[in-house]
């Protein structure tokens, strides 16, 4: 289970707060596991620790303790003695299943994304990033940095197929001819929307690294006849022309003043009655479990300007760029589709 499935207000045996408090135990154990492809050697069958840990260069009895404790929550299963076998919560840690978050665990526990949040308390008190503090760059020029930590995040973080499933039952996207995609990574959104389709074309828009990068994902192998792939910064221009223009978790990475700035550029762009869609979380009021509150704390950490906002933030956005905010669309799942209509 990952957290954005797990709401304690509807769990029969909510976690103690010890059980909380000791939560990062169980995150790292999950991380050893992933990093050292345990389900994927286990997808054949069940296997001796020893064989574990002859395959994945390991200590075989401290290997043998950590999936032992995962096995006492269901992430794995001892079958004989040392011997171990996938369940269902450990198939997902497999590479190449469906919904695979194997690459999610691995990036959520590598130094660069876990020691921010070990050094929370530097942005509670100061109100800035923890990942800048330690690394005196802000998260974006690490990643043009580090090739590999920036193609880890493109595979940790795709859109789950499950989830642009119930984002296109949600929306129509039908009456769009022409959909540019900003900011859209590896492109694997826009290429669920072309896919049910076949009349749209579409333009996948981020920074030229990442376009590199997305010349060869297999989401848009089956789309490339209706695909562009253009590389620059939404800061600067966006491609011209669309009908539509789609930012899917975009805006909370940036400020206010930011954020206004790329939907103008997005104003600009587009033809006259155009739609801006923005699938972004949507942070309530009141007390009830909802991830956007978590993943708020994390965009605290990991980039200074970055944030979660409410329905009346969204509103006071779209307005201050020339959109007049039409509708707001729930999903069946944590993300809401947010749609502009282009006004002056």
């Amino acid at each position: 289970m990952v957290l954005s499935e797990f709401n304690p207000s509807k769990t029969q045996s909510p976690l103690t707060m010890g059980q909380w408090v000791s939560a990062y135990c169980v995150s790292r154990c999950i991380y050893v596991v992933a990093k050292l492809g345990i389900a994927d050697l286990l997808k054949d069958g069940s296997q001796h620790c020893d064989a574990l840990a002859a395959a994945t260069n390991t200590h075989s009895d401290s290997l043998y303790r950590v999936l032992r404790a995962l096995a006492g929550i269901g992430i794995f299963a001892e079958i004989q003695s040392r011997c171990f076998e996938l369940t269902p919560l450990a198939d997902c840690l497999q590479s190449n299943v469906p919904d695979s978050i194997r690459n999610q665990a691995i990036l959520r526990g590598e130094e660069y994304y876990y020691r921010p949040w070990e050094n929370l308390m530097y942005s509670v008190e100061t109100g800035k990033s923890a990942f800048e503090h330690l690394y005196c760059i802000d998260l974006f020029e690490y990643y043009e940095q580090n090739p590999v930590a920036r193609k880890l995040f493109h595979t940790a973080v795709p859109i789950l197929e499950e989830t642009s499933d119930r984002l296109l039952e949600a929306y129509d996207f039908s009456s769009i001819g022409k959909l540019v995609d900003v900011g859209g990574g590896t492109g694997n959104m826009l290429a669920a929307i072309l896919k049910t389709h076949p009349m749209m074309t579409g333009v996948l828009f981020e920074l030229p690294k990442a376009i590199d990068e997305a010349k060869n994902s297999p989401h848009l192998t089956s789309v490339s006849n209706r695909c562009q792939l253009i590389g620059g910064s939404f800061f600067e221009a966006v491609p011209k022309g669309g009908d539509a223009y789609l930012l899917m978790e975009v805006i909370h990475l940036w400020d206010r003043e930011r954020a206004i700035a790329i939907l103008k550029r997005c104003h600009q762009a587009m033809k006259e009655q155009g739609r801006l869609l923005a699938i972004e979380r949507i942070m309530p009021t009141g007390n009830e479990f909802v991830i956007s509150k978590f993943v708020d704390v994390h965009m605290l950490v990991m980039c200074s300007e970055g944030r979660e906002r409410t329905e009346a933030e969204f509103r006071d956005l779209f307005e201050s760029a020339g959109f007049k905010l039409t509708k707001i669309v729930s999903t069946k799942t944590e993300f809401c589709i947010i749609e502009g209509v282009k006004t002056s």
